[in-house]
């Protein structure tokens, strides 16, 4: 059984209501469009992810690539008058820098099922760092990759004994030194003819020869692939969880879950299969799963059918069976077509402490105790406006969209998005509303924030370094009335392990925000 669980706020939990509401501004954006400026497919973000420590975030997009970037506001760039001048000490948000770029993963061509394999980036995951190198696995549908990440010195070779230009062709003399490593000729008393140069011995001879000198003053990364995990999933593969004893890790695909070691690239195991006899007799599908973040035998998976499963691994090997069940059923009163398909959980995340795991589903974020089975502590209503809608949303395959979630540092708040380049924070405590409704836009504006006490949809933008409350042509008055812009959708989204910081995908930019 599952035992060991912490409890309480102080430990990453949800916290009272009394805390203060979070004022947001806006901090950096990277691959901001130009005003009509068409976004290429392979731009689009599909994955972002900070590291454990917050001085790294990693982001994937459709072409298959892994783009990196590290914090950079550790050194004050203000002089010493300056900072003598200001009153208080300034309160500094993190600051990211672009790094590196990855191209991880190729398209491909699955000969024998006749389909095409995509590039596209689905996961991101940050491993255990080792000797100041960073390691991170990336995945699209079907094949798993591991990387290393670490700074090469570039070494430059100066003092040379003729400097290139002055007799000749310099590259003609490293050609005739490398051929003869005397660079002498005893018998003729000159250097060794090159036929394709037309370099003369100096009169004179060269007084002084000596050692040219190497330096490394420069470093740049270098990412070389370590490991490459394939042919162990036959559905699309939609997760993977790094395990907190720094050694494994576990993959998801539709019907299956596998456990890997780090270190073995060509077998695991199997620890759940949910693929039946018949196919016809299947009911649900692995949505999202998630290892534990401090018990290295305790995993969660979600459904489509809206359940979260947490297994215990030292129960048995193969997990046909789960320790704990979690599900909120609808009443059959209220029941509808579209209830089975969005209920379908997209995400789930454990908070630091364990203790509590947040689901995200079509409509709403919810939060659940690992210690209660009956149902969620908190159902928190993301665009609930959109339910007399669903039709036209089911026309449209918008209903199916994947939605992430995310936890705050000290558990204390939530965030997902929506439509519109939208989306909202909220206050982790049962009952919570809505604190703050956010959006990733190239020209954002401020108003005033939603009360929590009520739940409405007026728009709460971020200026670009300043609040400015009185510019009032750019709000976005569509989002208020609930006319959302359905093919502009926040999907991924990240918050900082440490700060209040949320970095978030809106098409191939990335915005972000601190409070």
């Amino acid at each position: 059984m599952i035992s060991g669980l912490p409890s309480g706020a102080a430990e990453g939990g949800p916290v009272s209501s009394s805390q203060p509401s979070l004022e947001w501004k806006f901090s950096q954006v990277f691959g901001e469009r130009g005003i009509g400026e068409e976004v290429q497919e392979v731009d689009i973000i599909s994955a972002i992810e900070f590291d454990k420590s917050g001085e790294h975030l990693a982001t994937g997009d459709r072409g298959g690539r892994v783009v990196l970037f590290d914090r950079t506001d550790g050194v004050e760039q203000r002089t010493r008058k300056e900072l003598e001048n200001t009153d208080c000490s300034p309160s500094r948000h993190p600051d990211y820098r672009y790094s590196t770029e990855i191209q991880s993963h190729e398209p491909e061509f699955d000969y024998l099922k006749s389909h095409e394999i995509e590039e596209k980036i689905n996961k991101i995951k940050w491993c255990h760092t080792a000797n100041g190198a960073k390691f991170l696995l990336s995945t699209n549908d079907k094949t798993i990759k591991s990387w290393k990440v670490s700074e090469k010195k570039l070494k430059q070779v100066s003092n040379l004994n003729i400097a290139p230009g002055v007799y000749g062709n310099g590259s003609a003399i490293s050609s005739s030194l490398s051929l003869n490593p005397t660079g002498f000729c005893p018998r003729s008393r000159s250097f060794p003819f090159s036929s394709d140069s037309d370099f003369m011995f100096p009169l004179g001879g060269i007084p002084a020869l000596h050692l040219p000198s190497v330096s490394s003053n420069e470093s740049t990364l270098v990412a070389r692939c370590r490991k490459v995990y394939a042919n162990a999933h036959a559905y699309h593969i939609n997760s993977i969880s790094t395990n907190s004893d720094c050694e494994t890790y576990i993959s998801a695909d539709d019907l299956r879950i596998n456990l890997w070691n780090l270190e073995v690239n060509d077998q695991s195991y199997n620890i759940v299969d949910l693929k039946p006899v018949n196919m016809e007799d299947l009911t649900e599908v692995i949505t999202s799963a998630e290892f534990h973040p401090t018990h290295c035998n305790v995993l969660a998976y979600s459904s489509s059918k809206g359940s979260i499963r947490l297994i215990d691994m030292r129960q048995s090997a193969l997990c046909d069976t789960h320790a704990k069940l979690f599900q909120d059923i609808e009443p059959a009163a209220t029941r509808s077509f579209f209830t089975e398909i969005i209920s379908s959980i997209s995400d789930i995340k454990f908070v630091r402490s364990g203790r509590y795991i947040l689901s995200r589903d079509y409509m709403t974020l919810k939060l659940w105790d690992v210690n209660m089975e009956a149902g969620p502590v908190a159902t928190l209503k993301v665009h609930e406006h959109l339910r007399p809608k669903l039709c036209d949303l089911y026309e449209n395959d918008s209903i199916l969209d994947k939605f992430q979630c995310c936890w705050s540092g000290d558990g204390a708040h939530v965030a997902t998005g929506s439509y519109s380049n939208l989306f909202r924070v909220f206050e982790a405590v049962t009952g919570g509303e809505v604190s703050s409704i956010l959006e990733a836009s190239k020209s954002p504006n401020r108003r005033n924030a939603t009360p929590p006490s009520r739940l409405s949809s007026q728009l709460v933008n971020i200026a670009r370094g300043c609040c400015d409350n009185r510019r009032g042509g750019n709000e976005n008055p569509g989002a208020e009335n609930g006319t959302y812009d359905y093919t502009a959708k926040l999907l991924h989204l990240a918050w900082h392990p440490a700060a209040n910081l949320i970095a978030c995908a809106a098409s191939n930019s990335l915005y972000m925000y601190y409070a």
